[in-house]
């Protein structure tokens, strides 16, 4: 069991609610969710289409406010700011301790790779221009794209620009880093490579990973924990071989309340989590609503 002292992320009563765009009340996607994120693992956020995972992380990384709860950090420095309540000092302060690898990689098409590797720096740092040529190069090699240094976007793969868009959120030494479906749209040796590198960059930086996916065998291959949403609420918290146990074992010995769990690990079409359509009454929902203006 992990000391309080290694929280570096703490998500009490988390409540985020959509307008109904029929104007009809509003549609709960977060509904009490609870967890902590430990120095140094690598969590993953799972569950199946409109569970609320996506807008999750959005809240956790201020994209969205919360109705309810608290998101409170605890990084080095900077003492505990509760994300939910922060000043926009504070949420700046926050943000630089922070990398995002969005699902796309959103890198800017005009600037080439190293550019884009060298905005944060020049942005939010006051390091001296031959040093930033330094630390591009070094988080470049880090991800194994320095020789596309000089490419732009519109040249690389898929899995480039994962790569690349991994390379820009390290470049100011986050301590934790929030990935967004990281292995979306790669064949599946691409998705082990991408797998391979979170595995190695966290080891190598220290550096705390928050991973949102529904790839299961990305997230089997990667987790420490894993935390499985549904229907906005979390379903079960556990250790990746808590998890790999309830997808190993037999439907007729586990627990009625494991179906949904197993159904998802298993990715049975057929089941507690959907209709006879195959969606869940909850995307449904999701399906009628809209977020609303961010603030932050």
């Amino acid at each position: 069991m992990a000391a309080v002292t290694d929280i570096v992320l703490s998500v009490r009563d988390l409540v985020v609610r959509f307008p109904r765009p029929d104007g009809e009340g509003f549609a709960t996607v977060l509904s009490g969710v609870t967890f902590d994120v430990f120095r140094g693992e690598t969590l993953v956020i799972m569950g199946g289409s409109g569970c609320g995972k996506t807008t999750l992380l959005n809240t956790l990384i201020g994209e969205l406010p919360a109705d309810e709860g608290v998101v409170r950090y605890h990084l080095p420095g900077l003492g505990p700011i509760d994300l939910t309540q922060a000043s926009e000092t504070q949420a700046n302060a926050l943000r630089k301790r922070i990398g995002i690898l969005f699902q796309s990689g959103a890198l800017f098409s005009s600037l080439t790779l190293a550019e884009n590797v060298a905005l944060p720096l020049r942005e939010h740092s006051h390091v001296a221009p031959d040093i930033i040529d330094i630390v591009v190069a070094i988080k470049l090699q880090q991800v194994r794209m320095l020789p596309h240094r000089d490419k732009y976007p519109a040249q690389l793969s898929g899995g480039q620009k994962k790569r690349a868009g991994l390379a820009r959120a390290t470049a100011l030494d986050p301590h934790v880093l929030f990935y967004d479906e990281p292995t979306a749209g790669l064949d599946p040796v691409t998705s082990s490579a991408i797998d391979e590198l979170i595995i190695d960059l966290s080891r190598k930086l220290h550096v705390t990973s928050v991973v949102v996916t529904h790839d299961m065998n990305s997230a089997f291959r990667i987790a420490d924990r894993m935390i499985m949403l549904d229907r906005g609420r979390v379903l079960r918290i556990g250790s990746r071989a808590d998890f790999e146990h309830l997808r190993d074992t037999p439907p007729e010995q586990l627990p009625t309340d494991a179906d949904r769990i197993r159904q998802f690990l298993m990715g049975c079409c057929v089941g507690p989590l959907t209709d006879a359509e195959g969606l869940s009454e909850f995307e449904k929902v999701l399906r009628i609503g809209g977020p609303r203006q961010t603030t932050l």
